[in-house]
């Protein structure tokens, strides 16, 4: 006759839950990255086209929004520092004096390569979890 005793089995199962939740986040966190990467550099390489001092291609930032996450949601914000570099705007949409240089709507443009990116992180990152059992 075999005996088990269910309370072992309780412990695995929680254990179960806990790395799979863990390699979820972790696989998440590392594709919306790579996604935000993309679009970042899009944004940066728009701004140094047009760049006069290069104070807003510095201004540019790729942020990961913690209060907008969760587990299977990963949020980033890319744009820029309006207070490093309050004409943004100007460049950006242009103004009655100057014409508009795009710098961040051409970028979202590069959405499919995002995705692509974001893809093949992600994969990428599930292979080295399951590497590290």
């Amino acid at each position: 006759m075999l005996t088990i005793d269910a309370s072992a089995l309780n412990g695995l199962a929680e254990k179960v839950r806990e790395y799979s939740e863990r390699v979820q986040t972790d696989v998440a966190f590392a594709g919306a990255a790579a996604m935000a990467t993309v679009i970042y550099q899009g944004a940066r390489g728009n701004a140094a086209r047009n760049r006069k001092s290069g104070l807003l291609l510095s201004a540019i930032y790729r942020v990961y929004a913690e209060d907008q996450s969760s587990t299977t949601l990963k949020t980033y914000h890319v744009s820029w520092n309006k207070k490093r570099a309050p004409h943004g705007y100007q460049i950006e949409f242009g103004n009655s004096r100057s014409p508009a240089y795009p710098f961040l709507r051409p970028a979202m443009a590069l959405a499919d390569e995002a995705i692509t990116a974001g893809n093949d992180r992600m994969a990428e990152r599930l292979a080295e979890t399951k590497g590290r059992k």
